[in-house]
């Protein structure tokens, strides 16, 4: 049971991940008040940062986010020196936090993580800002396969908790320290050592005024160990918005810590698209699943690679759902698939993908993979199967599992039929 629980939570974290690093990473505007009546950072600051990020995304362009990085640059600049007191660390922090996401999500990992590391340097911010920058680091790294390096962040992050007087950086000691612990359960998760993680996340639902990346991390605990009712109730709450458990209550720390933004109700969606697909409930989780890509849409743009993630994940949907009622739908399959690849921004299958360094490689991996499959059930397509195969396994770089492995563990039954 614990082995298939592994496997179970390995393969959720690999689909959804992406989607939840999103949401560590939308965070820059929600420490703009420590528990006050007064501001902590400068209100000016704050203005510029919701205009930048406003006139980033309006097109979803390059041109619009380089002239959104251009204002927050221009922001940063007119701030006092990072060597000042709590009130100038913070308006730095939430620039710098906000130009770490307009940087993720154009793909530029490196620069993200550049200025949230500046972010963590801010040694007189409020905690608040410090653990938000940990938290998108985590997650980061953690995308990129860098699991050792998120577990000595999310050490740090509960270490510097631990030292730090919490009430003298405003905030609740206990909503810190566990969205820290949340976080550290989500590396103890991704890495397959459950019940290390569950040590983590033992008791932090009794907290008041948890964040959205916590919650998520904690349902996501629920789901890998196949606690599937609790999963869902935790993901349905996050996406309707009225939580029923009172933990929830606290408006004012809901607004500073849950990620009540688009993001987080993607990600919250699509991992509840995956636990219907994984328990069988192919007619819920294709509605939901045609939701988070509506969203997605939305929010990044028709052609953006998050677009073909979630495509990936409908495409796999369908096709345990194929393998499960023992049918066929290998035409909306490749459809599906292609699209994904598209939007992926997959190289041709001559490159030497083991060789190649690709941004998303173990989704666009998973893409082809499953792509591979449909192609190599036609035997007049065999061939071209069998290559698009090899390609996939050379290019897959998740030490965590193989590529076959993620694709078996998806499937709701333990009954494997032959591909269809």
């Amino acid at each position: 049971m614990i082995h298939a629980a592994v496997k179970l939570s390995k393969s959720v974290i690999s689909m959804s991940r992406t989607s939840l690093v999103a949401a560590t990473s939308s965070q820059p505007l929600r420490f703009l008040h420590d528990g006050t009546n007064s501001p902590s950072s400068n209100p000016v600051a704050v203005q510029m940062i919701n205009y930048a990020l406003s006139h980033a995304r309006s097109q979803k362009s390059d041109e619009s986010y380089a002239q959104g990085m251009l204002i927050l640059e221009q922001c940063l600049s007119t701030q006092s020196s990072e060597s000042a007191g709590q009130f100038a660390q913070n308006s730095i922090g939430t620039v710098l936090l906000a130009m770490s996401n307009l940087l993720y999500e154009r793909g530029s990992f490196e620069e993200a993580i550049e200025k949230l590391h500046r972010v963590q340097g801010l040694t007189r911010s409020s905690l608040g800002v410090r653990v938000a920058a940990t938290e998108a680091l985590v997650g980061l790294y953690l995308q990129l396969g860098q699991d050792d390096t998120s577990s000595v962040l999310a050490d740090k992050c509960l270490d510097f908790l631990h030292k730090d007087d919490l009430r003298s950086n405003g905030g609740s000691k206990e909503s810190l320290i566990a969205r820290a612990k949340a976080v550290k359960g989500l590396v103890e998760l991704v890495t397959g050592n459950l019940e290390s993680a569950e040590s983590f996340f033992h008791g932090v639902q009794d907290i008041e005024a948890w964040n959205g990346t916590a919650v998520l991390s904690y349902g996501e605990f629920l789901h890998a160990t196949q606690q599937f009712s609790l999963a869902k109730e935790l993901y349905q709450n996050i996406i309707e918005g009225v939580p029923k458990n009172e933990d929830f209550s606290d408006m004012n720390t809901l607004a500073i810590c849950n990620m009540a933004s688009d993001e987080v109700l993607l990600a919250a969606t699509f991992a509840l698209g995956q636990l219907e697909s994984h328990m069988g409930n192919f007619r819920a989780a294709e509605e939901i699943l045609t939701k988070a890509l509506t969203k997605t849409e939305e929010y990044f743009g028709s052609s953006h690679p998050k677009v073909g993630v979630v495509l990936t994940c409908i495409a796999l949907m369908y096709r345990n759902k194929a393998r499960q009622e023992r049918s066929s739908s290998l035409l909306i399959q490749e459809g599906l698939y292609r699209r994904a690849i598209e939007f992926l921004k997959a190289p041709p299958l001559e490159s030497k993908g083991a060789e190649t360094k690709l941004d998303r490689g173990d989704i666009l991996a998973l893409a082809r993979g499953g792509y591979a499959e449909v192609l190599c059930v036609q035997q007049n397509r065999k061939t071209e199967g069998e290559k698009m195969k090899t390609w996939a396994e050379a290019v897959w770089s998740n030490r965590r599992m193989s590529l076959t492995d993620v694709l078996d563990i998806s499937e709701p039954s333990s009954k494997k039929q032959n591909p269809v």
